[in-house]
């Protein structure tokens, strides 16, 4: 037994954890976890707490930096669709789309004929329709293997997520039109960072999973922290006890209620909220 026994940290990886927009930017190479985050988190477990990472990222491109993040605990992924166990290499949860979902993106497709998305998988595959340079850039970043399809008809099921991948001023006008439609309503729709939307099932977001996990590690929500920067992690940042971000977090995340603000991820922001919880217990 130790300080942080019963204790939760459910953290974003990207850009919260490892500053990865650079690279996303540039295609130059990946961050690891800093010396200082690390050390922090193997300190924060071997107390007895359990540290968890919540990521967008599908099973494969976040099992390829897995081997360089200290954890002990599930992990989320496809931004809340799945919760995955490293340790027993199996699903403990997951939340596919809707098959409807395929006409509405036909749909989509016909109304903005060139927008670029990925469709994920729960078997690991990914694929694209209409990838353009960001797709290319986040394909580098998360080193995942995908196959390029003309239309939603080709695309297998079950899909975990959808990945909108498009810059500006083409986003605001993607965004838009889905707002439009009636359908928006059945889904989780939430930005990921300025070029990436993300598509889940309906409750399917990091706050419902991170809430299903401390039930399943059978903690309670009065020791759940959990860290992030950008839309998609408001979800689990409500939910927690306590919500940090990193200082480099969107404005909508610095006014979260009660949300305490960290230095910069890049400058060792998950050892800094280590630091702050060590004081409280």
């Amino acid at each position: 037994m130790g300080k942080f026994s019963g204790v939760l940290i459910a953290s974003d990886y990207d850009n919260t954890m490892v500053y990865t927009e650079g690279a996303l930017k540039s295609g130059g190479p990946l961050p690891s976890v800093s010396r200082e985050n690390r050390e922090a988190v193997e300190y924060f477990m071997a107390e007895g707490g359990t540290f968890s990472v919540a990521t967008g990222r599908a099973l494969p491109s976040f099992s390829r930096v897995r081997e360089g993040v200290p954890m002990n605990g599930p992990t989320v992924l496809f931004n809340g669709a799945a919760i995955y166990d490293f340790a027993q290499q199996r699903y403990l949860y997951t939340a596919f789309l809707p098959e409807s979902v395929r006409g509405h993106i036909c749909r989509l497709l016909e109304d903005l004929p060139e927008t670029a998305l990925e469709i994920y998988h729960d078997d690991d595959s990914i694929h694209a329709i209409n990838p353009n340079e960001i797709t290319y850039h986040h394909l580098h970043l998360t080193h995942s293997p995908t196959v390029a399809l003309a239309s939603m008809e080709e695309v297998p099921s079950p899909i975990s997520k959808l990945l909108f991948e498009e810059a500006e001023p083409r986003m605001t006008a993607l965004r838009e039109y889905i707002a439009r439609q009636s359908w928006s309503t059945e889904y989780e729709v939430v930005p990921s960072n300025p070029y990436l939307l993300e598509l889940t099932a309906k409750g399917a977001n990091k706050g419902g999973m991170v809430r299903r996990l401390a039930q399943i590690l059978e903690i309670r929500q009065e020791n759940v922290y959990c860290v992030g920067d950008h839309a998609n992690d408001i979800p689990m940042l409500t939910f927690a006890r306590t919500a940090f971000a990193p200082a480099n977090a969107i404005q909508p995340v610095h006014e979260v209620p009660g949300i305490h603000i960290l230095p910069n991820c890049w400058e060792n922001a998950i050892a800094a909220m280590i630091a702050e919880l060590d004081k409280r217990y």
